[in-house]
């Protein structure tokens, strides 16, 4: 029996045991199985179409426990890919995601967005032949200033102190025609909210000058490096000329999202099929069935007098 049916089977027996209507198996054609705890009110999920935005690092063996949060091996990230796609999700191109953002044709049933983050070379070796025989596409985060260069920013997080290489230029021309889109990570990796107003200008605006000549096109949207942000950071995004940029807060994508704090599940080396599957139904970055759980726990309490449920 398939292992995502299987899990949708515990799934079920979970609502039925809290006393709640069984959930459908995943299903991501119905938008209605795709909200996450956050965007639902009074137990019951929103119509509105969602968009989840899937965040990957490094595709390579991990070498230690920290590394395995940031890196997948080639078989792990095979393994998602067929999950991913025997659900029935499809990936759509950043270009247009961002329209649909901006009010702009609607996206297919079971769409979301691939991303990665540093441009590891593992992504060209590992993800890219996968990637490339299902024509999906998919979008690279770059550093300007370490292309050819390694993710140094790890040295001194990673435990062993070992950092990988990420991709030169010739490996980035050669990706554009084969399915990947690039755009801005920054310069250097640095925690942008820690900058002066005249290093964080150049952090935004020097990145997507030089990925601009790097790319022949115009650099438009970028990732906060670790995720860090304020609103002094959003204002100067906006500044560099960015039209978008992506965050590491979990949770799906409406419309109506802030454009310069888009959602996106961060996706670990140790995630199983099934775990990333419970990440793309619920719209977290705990994909365990002990999450499951707690969250049809939450759902029957708020049924429960003084619960808060309707």
């Amino acid at each position: 029996m398939c292992p995502n049916i299987i899990n949708g089977q515990r799934e079920q027996s979970i609502s039925r045991a809290c006393g709640l209507p069984p959930c459908r198996i995943q299903n991501p054609h119905s938008s209605s199985q795709r909200g996450s705890a956050a965007d639902q009110e009074g137990g019951v999920m929103s119509h509105t179409q969602r968009v989840p935005v899937l965040m990957y690092h490094r595709v390579g063996e991990a070498h230690n426990a920290w590394e395995a949060r940031y890196a997948i091996s080639a078989a792990g990230f095979a393994a998602h890919v067929r999950a991913l796609a025997g659900a029935g999700y499809q990936p759509v191109g950043i270009d247009a995601f961002v329209a649909w953002l901006e009010g702009g044709d609607a996206l297919p049933e079971g769409a979301f967005l691939l991303t990665f983050d540093d441009g590891f070379q593992g992504v060209r070796e590992h993800a890219l032949p996968v990637l490339e025989s299902l024509r999906w596409p998919f979008t690279v985060f770059l550093l300007s200033d370490l292309i050819g260069g390694q993710d140094v920013w790890t040295r001194q997080s990673n435990p062993s102190g070992q950092t990988y290489p990420l991709l030169n230029e010739d490996e980035i021309r050669d990706m554009r025609g084969r399915g990947c889109s690039f755009h801005s990570h920054t310069r250097s990796h640095a925690s942008l909210p820690t900058l002066n107003d005249a290093e964080l200008a150049d952090q935004l605006a020097g990145s997507r000058r030089a990925l601009s000549g790097l790319l022949g096109h115009a650099v438009d949207y970028i990732a906060y490096p670790f995720g860090h942000l304020d609103e002094r950071v959003v204002a100067a995004t906006r500044a560099a000329g960015y039209r978008a940029a992506f965050a590491t807060q979990p949770g799906f994508n409406r419309q109506d999202v802030d454009r310069y704090r888009i959602r996106r599940l961060d996706i670990f080396g140790t995630d199983t099929p099934a775990m990333l599957l419970r990440k793309m139904r619920f719209g977290g970055n705990d994909g365990s069935l002990a999450q499951v759980v707690r969250y049809f726990l939450a759902r029957l309490l708020s049924r429960l007098p003084g619960g808060g449920g309707a």
